[in-house]
């Protein structure tokens, strides 16, 4: 064999064994943007110690075919779980130890700095929550939720001795059993609405008050799946807010003012929905009129 016989033979054998490797380039991209990813492993960059050469390719293949993970539906259905918290643990952490700081300190950095450090982590700790304040009132508001909830489930907060109660009555009990969780922060809560009312806070205010609502009707047994369950739910955001601002500056005992205040928007908003459905009625009986006679004078209708 000459010279260049043994330096083509080379070659050959050189492309051979460069072709087979699995790694290309978009297998690599790949591989970089998953291990830079948060929250994802990164046992395919690379080898690991219990990774052989030969089980690497399999890796990638899995990655590249991948399926894409299908959006979260908007739209509200029970048969449709929450979305997982939004928060980590450390965050959960702080802001847990930071809500017994509210009532004395109110929703602010001084609060979380101060629950930062109860639960052993750094002053500068805070910084995980790039909201600040508005985090620790979120984080307020839904974990009140869940105690209403488990109000209901465990202390039987709907149960009277009297019988069944109407979920008219279910829904004041509810209301009213939230605003008395606010007792605590009553004179720091008007701070927490003019945080909430800023413009960058709103939808996510919106989102949380959404949820209240959806949790007050459900307990209350509403199973509304017509055009009532948007009119409903906002007829019960207008009496809730409103109830909500008196509470914060009701001096009674047992909120009593507020209470009476709630019972007579709820009787409004009864009133007002009985009328607008005898409204509907009365233009569903005039428009029937009006096609049949349409009808008897010949219009094709």
């Amino acid at each position: 064999m000459t010279r260049s016989q043994s330096l083509l033979a080379l070659s050959r054998r050189y492309l051979s064994t460069t072709t087979t490797k699995p790694t290309t380039t978009a297998a690599a991209a790949a591989a970089t943007a998953t291990a830079t990813t948060p929250g994802r492993h990164t046992f395919c960059l690379g080898r690991t110690q219990t990774q052989t050469p030969q089980q690497q390719p399999q890796c990638l293949q899995r990655l590249r075919h991948t399926p894409p993970r299908h959006p979260i539906r908007s739209y509200h259905s029970a048969h449709h779980p929450s979305p997982p918290h939004e928060y980590s643990n450390s965050q959960t952490t702080i802001l847990s130890a930071a809500l017994r700081h509210v009532p004395s300190h109110g929703f602010t950095r001084d609060a979380l700095t101060l629950g930062a450090r109860d639960a052993g982590f750094l002053d500068v700790s805070v910084q995980l929550l790039p909201r600040g304040e508005f985090d620790l009132i979120l984080f307020w508001l839904a974990s009140r939720r869940g105690l209403l909830r488990s109000r209901v489930e465990e202390d039987a907060l709907l149960q009277s001795p009297q019988g069944p109660l109407s979920t008219d009555q279910k829904v004041k009990i509810l209301v009213m059993e939230r605003l008395r969780m606010n007792v605590e922060v009553r004179d720091k809560w008007q701070d927490a609405l003019a945080v909430m009312s800023l413009g960058e806070n709103i939808p996510s205010s919106l989102s949380e008050l959404h949820s209240l609502l959806d949790d007050i009707l459900d307990l209350a047994g509403d199973v509304s799946v017509d055009a009532s369950w948007y009119s409903k739910r906002m007829a019960l955001a207008a009496v809730y807010t409103s109830s909500e601002f008196v509470m914060t500056r009701d001096e009674s005992v047992d909120l009593r003012d507020t209470e009476e205040f709630l019972s007579r928007r709820l009787a409004d908003t009864k009133a007002v929905g009985e009328k607008i459905t005898g409204v509907k009625q009365c233009l569903g009986f005039m428009g029937s009129t009006a096609v049949g006679l349409g009808r008897s004078w010949g219009l094709k209708i």
